[in-house]
């Protein structure tokens, strides 16, 4: 999609696309392609679009940035408003976050940053302050059926409706796949989500919104957007409609609309680093980390549109807190003593305007709650933060997101494919005595530092540093760097940062140069490390199972029930079983027959059997894989 193009309320472009005749939705995919490839015309506010000789859509975004109303798009063509031009070109335009308001919301992992107080939330419930502490440790995520979860409701009726509503369109993308879930299956997936909205159920709605971002992402192979991730949406939207549909759920299976600020009172907090910010739907900015004197760690989110442009330049943006003196460089490195501070449960500071903000002098990450940071050894600090995938990640990350960073010392190995391995160095121990583990770039956008930064501390096997960032809940053993620091008496082998960077630097946006690191002979060898710590994930046979869950999606029903034609299924079932995973190859086998189960019309025609059956055996078998290989990854963080 073009950049230039706006956000688009799931209504409108649902509503565009169900005024089409059927013989113009055979043909919205066709022209969603070819419009797409158009250039868009900016003049003021405005978006223009040519798509022929007589026919121009206009799109007019209202004051949060989105065409949040059929009025504010129009096609000058006879058809209008029941045109492909505007059904296509509105498809063709990044999904809005429902009830986008004038400061900015956007969905990142699936989480909402905003910059203000009581924004809107679309992506499900955030029941409980997710705190860390600042000697690392990570605050227990609440899962469904805990005894602090509230207690169970039972769905209204048009609640139950539009649950099983969303559950159908879920159902009929999945049967048809990547290739057949085009613009007409999106847009019944947005009516839907709509409609959950309006039942209040939160939670399905954010789900079925990422789906959509996800199959229009998938089709056009952009950049950033990897199957997995969809089946990962798929799977929590079939879950949480799933359980709706069952009766009394749990109440973090609705959701809430909207993030509740508390007063806080008075505030000392000192930054920690700073994180770039590149969301799918279009929008930028950063998020600064910073902790308070009791160790309790909180954001400050700067993000709005503008993708990677608004991300590089909100590196040095105002600080939207107090009287804006402030901007996110200094505060990454400095202090800021609050007053009326308000605070949201997932520890993000609140912008309102009883809000005082005085900048003040930080702290090193070797003196204060800091230091804390880097005592713990590594099996201790992840700890269960990875959490339980049977709780959609998105919704754990959105409630440790300001308590999930965690802080090491590090050795670096070398690098080893598409990533750099290191040592943990434990105190009082020797370089060999902890955890190998691997390190990522937080973000791999061309226009950002992280990758960069990353290859050039490989080329330093010996390195010493100090390191801040988040475990990887998909990876063995991985950790996605935000900022490094030099070692405390590392004397040689470490870091020599500048001394306007006050002690460490934000890997997305400060760049390591060769005077920053120390000569390749001054440091020690690293010969007898291995060249790469184990993975259970990758060596385990449950690719093949995952193989099949992704194949569903990519390809559809079909392409599932393939491979019981062919026979390969019982040689698959059996290499799962002769390795203890007979849970695995009973859900291989179950989904395998289901997919190519047919049943008989009235006529003796031969017709696809239930959907729903199908549907609800893939989801046994992706709630399987993804708990069981949580587990696995779990595992690798222990010695």
């Amino acid at each position: 999609m073009s950049p230039e193009l706006p956000p688009v309320a799931a209504e409108v472009t649902a509503a565009a696309v169900a005024g089409l005749t059927s013989r113009l939705r055979k043909k919205l995919d066709a022209a969603v392609e070819t419009f797409t490839a158009v250039p868009v015309v900016v003049k003021g506010a405005e978006r223009r679009v040519r798509c022929g000789a007589d026919a121009e859509v206009v799109l007019a975004p209202g004051p949060s940035g989105a065409v949040a109303e059929t009025e504010q798009a129009v096609c000058s063509c006879l058809l209008a408003p029941r045109c492909l031009h505007l059904a296509a070109v509105l498809s063709a335009c990044p999904v809005a976050d429902a009830d986008t308001a004038p400061a900015a919301a956007v969905v990142i992992d699936g989480d909402t940053v905003i910059d203000g107080e009581a924004a809107p939330e679309a992506q499900g419930a955030r029941s409980a302050p997710a705190t860390g502490t600042a000697d690392g440790s990570v605050a227990a995520v609440p899962v469904p059926g805990d005894p602090g979860t509230p207690a169970r409701t039972a769905l209204t009726a048009t609640q139950s409706a539009a649950a099983r509503a969303l559950w159908a369109a879920a159902v009929a993308a999945l049967a048809a796949g990547v290739p057949a879930a085009g613009a007409v299956a999106q847009a019944e997936l947005l009516r839907a989500s709509h409609s959950a909205r309006i039942a209040g159920l939160y939670r399905a709605e954010g789900a079925a919104l990422r789906v959509v971002r996800g199959l229009r992402g998938v089709r056009a192979r952009h950049d950033g957007h990897r199957l997995a991730d969809l089946v990962a949406d798929l799977r929590e939207l079939l879950l949480t409609t799933a359980l709706l549909i069952s009766g009394a759920p749990d109440p973090v299976w609705v959701g809430s609309a909207r993030r509740s600020y508390r007063p806080e009172g008075a505030l000392r907090v000192h930054g920690v680093c700073r994180e770039p910010v590149i969301a799918a739907t279009g929008f930028g900015g950063v998020v600064t980390h910073v902790v308070s004197d009791d160790g309790r760690w909180f954001t400050v989110a700067d993000v709005r549109p503008g993708g990677a442009a608004r991300a590089r330049g909100a590196a040095t943006a105002t600080v939207a807190l107090g009287s804006g003196s402030v901007d996110h460089a200094r505060l990454s490195r400095g202090g800021l003593l609050v007053s009326g501070a308000t605070l949201s449960p997932d520890g993000r500071l609140g912008a309102g305007k009883g809000v005082r903000a005085t900048p003040v002098a930080g702290r090193s990450w070797t003196s204060g709650p800091l230091a804390a940071l880097f005592t713990r050894p590594l099996a201790d600090a992840v700890g269960g933060g990875l959490g339980n995938a049977l709780v959609n990640d998105s919704e754990q990350a959105a409630r440790h997101r300001a308590g999930g960073l965690i802080g090491c010392d590090l050795v670096i190995v070398g690098a080893f494919d598409d990533h750099v391995l290191a040592r943990e160095l434990l105190p009082g121990g020797t370089d060999r005595s902890g955890l190998l583990l691997r390190l990522l770039p937080a973000h791999g956008h061309p226009g950002l530092a992280h990758t960069a930064n990353l290859r050039r501390l490989a080329s330093r096997p010996g390195l010493r540093l100090r390191a801040v960032g988040r475990p990887d809940p998909d990876r063995a053993a991985t950790l996605r760097p935000l900022a490094v620091g030099p070692l405390p008496g590392g004397g040689t082998t470490t870091l020599r940062l500048p001394e306007e960077w006050l002690g460490h630097a934000d890997l997305g946006y400060d760049r390591l140069e060769g005077a920053h690191l120390p000569p390749a002979d001054a440091l020690p060898e690293t010969a007898g490390d291995p060249c790469v710590p184990p993975d259970p994930v990758a060596e385990a046979p449950l690719w093949r199972l995952r193989r099949l869950v992704e194949v569903a999606v990519s390809g559809g029903r079909r392409a599932v029930a393939q491979p019981a034609r062919d026979g390969d299924r019982a040689g698959n079932a059996a290499a799962l079983r002769r390795v203890g995973f007979r849970a695995a190859a009973e859900l291989l086998t179950e989904l395998s027959t289901e997919a190519d189960r047919r049943g008989r019309d009235v006529f003796g025609r031969t017709e696809e059997a239930d959907p729903g059956a199908y549907a609800r055996v893939w989801l046994a078998a992706a709630v399987y894989l993804a708990d069981t290989e949580r587990a696995l990854v779990r595992a690798t963080w222990q010695p």
